[in-house]
């Protein structure tokens, strides 16, 4: 079973933004910022689990550490 579920694009947008990440463009994909790492978010619904997994740790999060912002 993986650590991050597979959630829906906006619940992992609205994760992402309280990690302290921003919106920089839209489009086919979302692309966030924190001013030092750049994510690339697919608007899937929903995002399978190994693509969330590897945008979390993208982000420097742990998989608990993500889980808890959701």
């Amino acid at each position: 079973m993986p650590k991050i579920p597979g959630i829906g694009y906006a619940q992992a947008v609205r994760a992402l933004r309280k990690a302290g990440f921003e919106v920089v463009r839209e489009g086919k994909h979302t692309v966030m910022s924190d001013g030092g790492r750049i994510l690339t978010i697919p608007r899937h619904n929903p995002i399978n689990a190994s693509t969330m997994g590897g945008i979390a740790k993208d982000a420097g999060l742990t998989p608990e550490q993500f889980r808890e912002l959701l």
